[in-house]
């Protein structure tokens, strides 16, 4: 049987960079001081006019491509998680096969997960590879949140940024991934989300647990998504240490979705972890949503802090609520 290992990780962002002294400048009224504080920004790149998650994704796996030496002729499955996507309908996969120019044998799909989505996208990865259908999957993070953010909105403006990410997952003779953990509370859908779009009728939709102070798209209930995160992630570590039969000393890093600074900061306390065993990635990308794992994971790589059997935690968690992790052993030595 193969398994499957995290390969190279290309990132791509785009041109568009916002700057906490431009927002400064564009509102004078907002304390950019706290804001950075709370949040840990101090810039983050946006999505030009025309510019989608795809196209993103597009130029992310064209980097994995082109620096690595891969053949897209190679990837034998395409698996894109994106809570925004081109259309509706068809699936964004299915155009991003084409524009990739993966092969017609090579399957496809989109999965709508945001923050927990690196993770499933793994333990779907794994899947496929451990039945022996796939050799080389293409897992594609690509998120762009500004599409659905007021440019007044200030308690959203200055914490999401776009991007994408595009890892390469190879079959591999030994398991590098396990323990994986998952879970699911639909009674926090209310407090992440954009009602309007879907199929549903607007009078019909499901209402924010509080009053929405912003015009935005996307209502985000900040308090209740932290407490939401510190009660469920410290026990969801419990649970995967348990199921990977691993000792708490015996993990090096603990990798979680960067959502903000003060989030990490309330679960680092929590679970007792010193700031080196949980690196954070903010300052000048932001929240990418889906995409915070593997940019903190190329982030660590080229730093040198993850070699060739280090041991990490890997935890996402958020909208939804959905939660996810895993045990993951580093094998890749590019």
């Amino acid at each position: 049987m193969k398994y499957a290992a995290i390969g190279p990780i290309a990132v791509h962002y785009p041109e568009r960079v916002e700057t906490n002294e431009a927002l400064q400048r564009a509102f004078p009224d907002w304390d950019m001081d706290l804001i950075y504080e709370k949040t840990g920004i101090a810039s983050r790149h946006i999505a030009a006019e025309g510019e989608c998650a795809s196209d993103l994704g597009v130029a992310a796996a064209r980097k994995l491509f082109s620096r690595y030496e891969i053949d897209p002729a190679s990837i034998d499955f395409l698996l894109l998680c994106t809570q925004t996507p081109d259309y509706p309908l068809p699936t964004t996969a299915c155009l991003l096969q084409t524009r990739l120019g993966l092969p017609t044998s090579a399957g496809a799909l989109d999965f709508n997960l945001g923050c927990s989505g690196f993770v499933y996208g793994l333990a779907l990865a794994d899947g496929l590879i451990r039945l022996g259908s796939c050799r080389r999957v293409l897992l594609i993070t690509a998120e762009t949140y500004s599409k659905y953010i007021d440019p007044t909105d200030r308690s959203l403006r200055t914490i999401f940024g776009d991007g994408a990410a595009a890892t390469l997952i190879e079959a591999a003779d030994a398991p590098a991934l396990c323990g994986f953990k998952f879970g699911t509370d639909g009674e926090g859908a209310d407090t992440l989300m954009v009602s309007a779009g879907g199929a549903r009728p607007a009078k019909d939709a499901i209402k924010p647990r509080h009053r929405k102070r912003w015009p935005s798209a996307l209502y985000m209930d900040g308090p209740s998504l932290i407490s939401f995160t510190v009660a469920q992630v410290p026990k969801l570590i419990d649970q995967i240490l348990e199921i990977a039969q691993v000792d708490q000393s015996g993990i090096e890093l603990y990798l979680l979705h960067q959502a903000t600074k003060k989030m990490l900061e309330q679960l680092q306390l929590r679970l007792g972890i010193g700031e080196d065993r949980m690196p954070t990635l903010l300052e000048h990308c932001g929240n990418t949503v889906s995409s915070t794992l593997p940019i903190l994971i190329d982030h660590l790589r080229g730093e040198t802090r993850l070699r060739p059997g280090v041991r990490s935690l890997l935890v996402g968690f958020g909208v939804g609520w959905s939660w996810a992790g895993c045990v993951w052993t580093e094998t890749w030595n590019g």
